[in-house]
């Protein structure tokens, strides 16, 4: 595997470029939230991918019961959280 190295100014203006624009109302509101409470949103958005998860888990394995399909999706998450270095 290759060392890693900073990115350059420019390199970080070429990868940005094609995100989309920052929502400045949203980050105002989030900013204004109590610590606690800006958790939320990352919240919500683990929720609904652990759901999308378990949906597609249940068409690929319809025997299996709830507890095992959850654990299939903790199997599942750890394995991309390990691929991708996540913390």
């Amino acid at each position: 595997m290759s060392e890693k190295r900073h990115l350059t100014p420019e390199e970080i203006t070429a990868i940005v470029d094609g995100f989309d624009p920052i929502d400045w109302v949203q980050m105002e509101l989030l900013a204004k939230l109590p610590p606690g409470k800006r958790m939320y949103p990352s919240l919500q958005a683990s929720a609904m991918i652990r759901a999308g998860l378990r949906t597609a888990f249940k068409r690929k394995f319809p025997k299996l019961s709830l507890p095992e399909i959850n654990m299939k999706i903790l199997d599942y998450l750890s394995f991309m959280d390990g691929k991708y270095e996540h913390a």
